[in-house]
């Protein structure tokens, strides 16, 4: 791969067909409306499916976790969390998955949301890019600079708090509110002096846009991440039923990609228009890291954090409990939110998972 001659332009088709779950309000055909992308299983129960390319479906499908369903899955894909947090506040969607910001602006509107899963993951690819040639080599450095971000996302938060930890605020810098897309192309260009993003596009940008490591979200954000469903849905019995057990499957196929890592990478690679060694290099810094776990009273502690932080900045219309959001049914026995997440050291030479251990969120 010519990693050094990649320009911005051959970079924005797989930037702009991966916009995660973590980010900010992108909308699709100017609608953010999912577009629909086949149909899983059979019987006459069907539920209604919100994904982002190469999230939950493409997960499910590689783990083998959509054979024999015994209800249909109808997925519609969105570019990005907020969209897709509109679309279950309509009911067009069951369910689906974001990061741990986009939750945080839907309640502040008083969407009708309930997060009913959730999983732990490594923070080390929520990170602020700068070129490898700029002289910023502290956070503190910052201060004047321009950084580009999507608005809401994961990374919003996490460079508010990585300058919070600088002992800056956002008042002093200038924030250009960018999806990845168009932040790759203003930062590839020297448009803005930093980029806040998250992987797989950190992966990336490390890789093929001349990037370098300023700071990550490692021991400043909870690393959490959110199955949000309709309250209507879950009102249904055999809806609810039906969600349990596509929780369930989402937590088998999570142990699997620990197990798997190379396979998936590939198969994510495939869906998405990733480099393979990108993939593979996403996957074990953070999304293979992932450790499903409960939505107790920690986890809405940690959201009540993001939402005081961006209630004070006026970034969202009110504070309030996190917890008004949750419904904890589906918790069991799932671990505690701050279960520690898993991390690739001679794990994927022995192909054994590793028991995850009680730490701190990140």
């Amino acid at each position: 791969m010519r990693s050094r001659h990649v320009t911005p332009a051959t970079l924005l088709l797989p930037f702009a067909l991966l916009l995660a779950g973590c980010g900010g309000a992108s909308r699709a055909g100017g609608t953010g409306g999912g577009t629909g992308s086949g149909t899983d299983g059979k019987g006459s129960l069907t539920l209604n499916v919100g994904d982002q390319k190469g999230g939950s479906e493409a997960l499910l499908r590689a783990a083998g976790e959509l054979d024999d369903l015994p209800y249909k899955i109808k997925w519609s894909t969105f570019t990005s969390g907020p969209p897709l947090l509109e679309a279950v506040n309509a009911g067009a969607v069951d369910i689906g998955a974001v990061g741990n910001t986009p939750p945080v602006f839907a309640a502040a509107a008083k969407s009708k949301i309930k997060v009913i899963a959730a999983a732990h993951s490594r923070s080390d690819g929520e990170a602020v890019l700068v070129k490898k040639d700029s002289p910023l080599r502290r956070p503190e450095q910052l201060k004047g600079k321009s950084i580009a971000v999507a608005q809401g996302s994961s990374a919003h938060y996490e460079l508010v708090a990585s300058l919070k930890k600088a002992g800056l605020s956002p008042k002093d810098v200038t924030l250009t509110y960018l999806q990845p897309a168009d932040a790759l192309a203003a930062f590839t260009r020297g448009k803005v002096d930093a980029w806040a993003v998250w992987d797989p596009y950190t992966a990336q940008a490390l890789d093929q846009a001349g990037a370098r490591v300023l700071t990550t979200g490692r021991g400043v954000v909870n690393g959490l991440s959110f199955q949000v469903a309709a309250p209507a849905a879950l009102e249904d019995k055999k809806k609810a039923a039906a969600l349990k057990d596509y929780t369930d499957r989402l937590r088998r196929a999570q142990n699997w990609v620990f197990k798997h890592p190379d396979v998936w990478a590939r198969a994510w690679a495939k869906e998405t228009g990733l480099p393979e060694k990108v993939a593979l290099e996403a996957v074990r810094r953070t999304r293979g890291t992932a450790v499903q776990v409960a939505v107790d009273k920690a986890a809405i502690a940690s959201e009540n954090q993001i939402i005081n932080t961006f209630a004070k900045l006026k970034l969202i219309p009110r504070s309030f409990d996190f917890g008004e959001y949750v419904d904890p049914r589906f918790n069991g026995d799932l671990p505690p939110s701050d279960t520690a997440p898993r991390t690739y050291g001679t794990a994927t030479r022995t192909g054994k998972e590793s028991t995850p251990t009680r730490g701190k969120a990140e």
